[in-house]
């Protein structure tokens, strides 16, 4: 029988202080189709250091804070109309990126950095596909068709290496930071 861990203050603090850097990278945009951001750093800094439980929900704590309006996402906007539009599913992927990481993370634990940093890129190809499903589906119902390989040409292939990047150093951070903040 598993044991339920007790929402402890310290766990609080941390999950909304995860949340919190998640909102700042979200501000550092370049404008794009999908605009180019840092969260996906914030989002893999707070699955690594907090584990994928409470990593997972401080980015459901992001997309709440969005969803009730305030300007949490890139460009500094919030709402559901913004959650809700073609790139919201690029948002809302990021709880799948979560629970793939809450589903491999022992496994990850054990890797060497290379093909540790290519399990995270590999739950983060969820959250590409949840987001281009949604762009198509979205682009579809607004009189604009988009196939979903022009999608993901579109949203996808220019963040690859990016997101790799941000993973990579996520990664790098959690490792150098984590040991101090389990203390």
């Amino acid at each position: 029988m598993r044991e339920k861990r007790a929402l402890s203050l310290r766990r609080m603090v941390s999950i909304a202080l995860m949340a919190v850097l998640i909102c700042l990278c979200a501000w550092l945009t370049v404008p794009f189709a999908v605009p180019f951001t840092m969260q996906t750093f914030g989002v893999f800094a707070a699955l690594l250091l907090l584990g994928g439980g409470d990593g997972t929900v401080a980015v459901g704590l992001y997309l709440l804070l969005g969803l009730i309006g305030l300007p949490v996402f890139s460009g500094f906007s919030g709402g559901p109309g913004h959650l809700l539009g073609p790139t919201g599913g690029y948002l809302v992927g990021f709880l799948f990126t979560g629970l793939a990481h809450m589903a491999l993370e022992k496994r990850t634990a054990r890797c060497k950095p290379v093909p540790r940093v290519a399990l995270y890129f590999a739950e983060h190809v969820l959250c590409y596909l949840v987001g281009t499903l949604w762009f198509v589906a979205v682009m579809g119902s607004r009189g604009a068709p988009t196939g979903f390989v022009a999608a993901l040409g579109l949203c996808v292939a220019p963040y690859i290496l990016p997101d790799l990047l941000k993973i990579a150093l996520a990664d790098l951070i959690s490792r150098r930071v984590g040991k101090y903040l389990k203390k």
